[in-house]
């Protein structure tokens, strides 16, 4: 499920996100309910605690009421509706990044940091992956976003064009390979079966209906042969869970790599 923000009405919408002097009767008509002890901050909180939990899906007006002891209607007063909601929960959730990371070393280890931390964020909140790239909430919480990693960036002293295009190539790393490591989560949740006992379920039918599979597909092959072993200290490390922060930490090496190149060509 993609959900795509800004679907409200943008003054409301804003007004909401930047609070500015937003009263309750000011959003909606006077609806059935109580009409004080809310407000916007403990209703986005509740909802983040619903998705956190139970995913974007178990999300409702009604869900986020019963959490806090009040009906769907109450929350109208205060909020027009879902859509809204979410951008609000999105917002808020960028406001746990930290922007501080350490320059001092350089931009490089600073920039690692940065990914790091930002796979962490996603996984805590796995429902932000389904919030499109492609409709910006713009609130505090994304412009603090941009800020920051940007400070990062900037400490490269690349021009200004070359970094406005970094920031999108950083953040669609880390987003792309976290994706897999949560929905191999949700997988195993949503299913009731492990990653584990999935492989293992089918790597024998597979072998014996296909086998001659790796003459079909040499090159496929190929990765099979590398017994390097992958780092995993305690060994509870998810195989899918693993291999995607193996290819971040790949794809990241590369994209920095890439940038110490156009530095280089630049000075």
């Amino acid at each position: 499920m993609v959900v795509f923000a800004g679907q409200g009405d943008p003054r409301r919408s804003l007004e909401l996100l930047w609070r500015k002097d937003v009263a309750p009767q000011r959003l909606q008509k006077p609806a059935p309910g109580p009409k004080q002890g809310l407000s916007v901050d403990e209703i986005v909180a509740a909802a983040v605690a619903i998705a956190d939990v139970e995913g974007m899906g178990a999300l409702s007006m009604r869900a986020v009421g019963e959490r806090l002891g009040r009906t769907a209607m109450a929350l109208y007063t205060y909020v027009p509706g879902k859509t809204e909601l979410i951008d609000l929960m999105y917002d808020h959730a960028l406001t746990e990044l930290r922007d501080d990371h350490d320059l001092s070393a350089g931009w490089r280890p600073a920039v690692v940091e940065l990914a790091r931390e930002l796979w962490e964020f996603h996984l805590r909140h796995p429902w932000l992956l389904q919030v499109s790239y492609a409709r910006p909430v713009l609130g505090p919480g994304e412009f603090r976003l941009q800020q920051l990693v940007l400070r990062v960036l900037f400490a490269t002293g690349l021009p200004v064009a070359r970094v406005r295009w970094l920031v999108g190539a950083l953040l669609t790393t880390v987003r792309g390979s976290v994706q897999i490591a949560a929905e191999s989560r949700q997988a195993a949740r949503e299913t009731g079966r492990s990653e584990e006992d999935w492989w293992f379920s089918r790597a024998a039918v597979l072998g014996e209906l296909v086998p001659d599979l790796t003459e079909r597909y040499p090159l496929v092959g190929r990765l099979g042969e590398d017994q390097t072993q992958l780092p995993d200290p305690d060994g509870t490390e998810p195989y899918l869970e693993r291999e995607a922060r193996l290819s971040l930490e790949a794809g990241l090496e590369l994209l920095l790599d890439g940038i110490e190149t156009a530095i280089a060509r630049a000075g």
